[in-house]
């Protein structure tokens, strides 16, 4: 039955209390949400303005909208993708020189069965090593006046089909300042001009006149190695075996566009470079057991004459057999012993140095790797954590206080006191870690692509595994980007148990069980130099690798990240790909691609292969295999390359554009943004500046 509103308050007071309550409810509800409002177009109009700086009329916001929309529809840029480098510059350099065959697929797109594969080969040789190719063919050719033209031609229409997939404006900032002016006329079609073969035969000509030819050849080369790959990713591995990490960071720092996913020896590196002494010693001892001094010399100056005057001194009557130099064939015998015994000096002070780091951090739980005080010295036996005993193959520690197995020597301290002033005065290692710390990272989505080096964390059934890092628990995603958080305390935060916290979790994603780099058990050097069975000193592999074939589980980890399975990648080297066993680089229906198969030369002989490489273009993803790389004097004489396959690793249907990358998006956004400031503008909320 129906009730008047007056009896029903009357009936029932209390309804009145609840209608005033629910009333009070929204009128707070509404309030908060107007007043979210206004501070949102407060907020929008204040960025509106600024936005208006930079496009002050109409006109101005128009032809940016204009201009962005253009760029969403051109080709997607090319990305090369390159992993486990270790120092091999020659080989690096010509895989980033060649763009993994994007160059000669250039080439081909270009003269399809107009030039013989002779022809190609040398055109592709010459844009990789302008200089040297044509002082060989000075040698041979009679008519080079004929030579220059007809190359000259050649490069020009490779060039105009490598710029064609960029606007004018990226290209003219890639130009040669000498040559810009002539090269954008060379590729750059002019309608307005009618006899177009004559014009561009006078350019040609003069060029070749005033005998800039060679300057000119060398300047189109370097152009189209520019332009052929649009952005380059490192994942990882970059210093350590091989004799020209600096060298690669060189290149690396003067790269056009470039990101940098660190790989477990650039940690250690970095480690060294703000003084982390356990990084130092493992930086030290790495660089002599590879016969890699140089680097550390003459690359960054860092002097190692107090090692090797403490190391003669201390081990003069010790022949140090076990700790020999790999793979130099070029010392003399007393190079070779001095080699010795620096190597179990900065080894020994290593293994001190650790004792005392997971001493310090229980929290790392790692002191299973405090071997010292399980040494006997009187047997010449270890008994291990597994309570095992095993004869050790050297017995001779003089540097050892048995009471105090972990403590520096003095002459030891004095050694490392000066080590770590020279790695962290050293400028041109700073710079180099400056460039790790910019444009890397321990992780990078890319374009739907999941990027790394090594592993995520996982236990046996494929869920994330939770790792302690400082009393707090983290995993997945998580995990990663508190340890880079304090990878980037460890260089800039001005609390000093900050800092020192990051120094050390440097040394822990180098060698950490739950290390996302690392991804072994433990890291068995003391093993491998002092205990013969090969069984001890094996490094059981984390679970991840065991379960990159089970689509569920690489799904959640895509998903862990934000990516969509459907789509997706995870691309990641530090574990090479054994070829020769019939492994393949390409894992859980094409989801995981693994691309370390090796560029570092220790690794060939057990993969069969000089390394893998990705190339992401808008037709899809292409896995180039790579034959060992001899020497580009080779590459130049017999027009070598060391791309021996390539295989689709995902083919588009549909060719992808710059509006389907993450780019697109960003682009997307700002014409949006710049809409919203046109309507500004036309309602008179923003007034133009003209």
């Amino acid at each position: 039955m129906y009730m008047p509103s007056r009896e029903r308050t009357l009936r029932y007071p209390e309804l009145q209390e609840v209608s005033a309550a629910c009333y009070n409810i929204l009128r707070k509800y509404y309030k908060t949400i107007f007043q979210q409002e206004t501070i949102m177009k407060k907020d929008e109009l204040r960025y509106l303005q600024r936005l208006a700086e930079l496009y002050p009329t109409i006109g101005r916001a128009s032809t940016e909208i204009i201009n962005l929309q253009s760029i969403l529809n051109l080709p997607k840029g090319t990305e090369h993708f390159m992993s486990d480098l270790h120092g091999e510059y020659e080989a690096f350099s010509h895989v980033l020189r060649n763009g993994s065959g994007a160059v000669r697929k250039k080439i081909d797109d270009v003269f399809g069965h107009t030039l013989s594969n002779h022809d190609k080969r040398d055109l592709a040789t010459l844009i990789y090593y302008p200089r040297e190719k044509i002082r060989l063919v000075k040698k041979t050719e009679e008519d080079m006046e004929n030579w220059y033209k007809i190359t000259l031609y050649r490069l020009i229409e490779v060039c105009k089909t490598t710029a064609s997939k960029y606007t004018r404006s990226k290209v003219r900032k890639a130009l040669p300042p000498d040559y810009a002016y002539v090269i954008e006329e060379l590729i750059t079609e002019k309608a307005e001009v009618l006899d177009k073969e004559a014009y561009y035969n006078s350019i040609v000509n003069t060029i070749i006149e005033i005998r800039r030819a060679e300057n000119f050849i060398v300047a189109l080369a370097e152009l189209i190695q520019r332009l052929v790959v649009d952005h380059l990713h490192i994942l990882g591995d970059i210093f350590d075996r091989g004799p020209g990490p600096h060298f690669i960071m060189d290149r690396l720092m003067e790269y056009h566009s470039l990101d940098i996913q660190w790989g477990n020896h650039d940690v250690v590196w970095m480690g060294a470079a703000v003084g982390q002494r356990a990084c130092i010693a493992t930086v030290v001892r790495n660089s002599i057991r590879y016969g890699n001094l140089d680097i550390l010399e003459d690359g960054y100056g860092i002097n190692m004459l107090p090692l090797a005057t403490y190391a003669m001194e201390t081990y003069k009557d010790d022949p140090c057999t076990v700790f020999g130099i790999k793979g130099v064939s070029d010392y003399h015998s007393l190079e070779q012993e001095l080699g010795r015994k620096m190597h179990k000096a900065i080894a020994m002070i290593q293994f001190k140095l650790e004792g005392q780091l997971l001493r310090e951090r229980r929290e790392f739980h790692m002191e299973d790797r405090c071997l010292l005080h399980r040494i006997d010295p009187e047997k010449g036996s270890i008994v291990m954590p597994d309570g095992k005993e095993y004869a050790l193959r050297d017995n001779l520690f003089p540097t050892i206080d048995w009471e105090h197995p972990y403590e520096l020597t003095a002459g030891e301290l004095e050694v490392m006191e000066r080590l770590e002033a020279a790695f962290r005065n050293c400028e041109k290692l700073q710079n180099h870690m400056r460039l790790l710390l910019d444009v890397g990272g321990l992780y990078k989505i890319y374009n739907g692509n999941l990027l790394f080096h090594g592993c995520i964390p996982l236990n046996e059934d494929g869920s994330m595994k939770e790792v302690e890092v400082y009393g707090e628990t983290y995993s997945g995603r998580a995990l990663y980007d508190i340890l880079e958080s304090y990878v980037r305390r460890a260089f800039f935060s001005v609390d000093a148990e900050e800092q020192k916290k990051g120094k050390d979790i440097l040394w822990y994603i180098w060698a950490g069980p739950n290390s996302p780099l690392f991804g072994k058990d433990k890291m068995t050097t003391f093993e491998r130099y002092f205990i013969e069975d090969k069984e001890i000193a094996k490094e059981k592999k984390g679970a991840y690798y065991q379960l990159l074939e089970k689509e569920e589980v690489v799904d959640r980890m895509l998903l862990e990240f934000g990516l969509d399975p459907a789509k997706s990648h995870i691309i990641n080297g530090h574990v090479p790909v054994h070829q020769i066993e019939g492994e393949s680089p390409v894992k859980c229906g094409g989801k995981v691609i693994v691309i370390d198969g090796g560029l570092c030369k220790a690794y060939q002989k057990v993969t069969g292969i000089a390394g893998y490489t990705l190339i992401y273009n808008s037709y899809g993803l292409f896995l180039a295999a790579h034959e060992p790389f001899t020497s580009a004097e080779e590459a130049v004489s017999k027009g070598n390359d060391i791309v021996s396959s390539q295989m689709a690793v995902h083919y588009s249907s549909k060719r992808r554009l710059v509006g389907d990358t993450d780019n697109g998006k960003a682009l997307r956004e700002r014409i949006q943004e710049l809409t919203r400031l046109l309507e500004a503008y036309r309602k008179g909320i923003i007034k133009e500046t003209k």
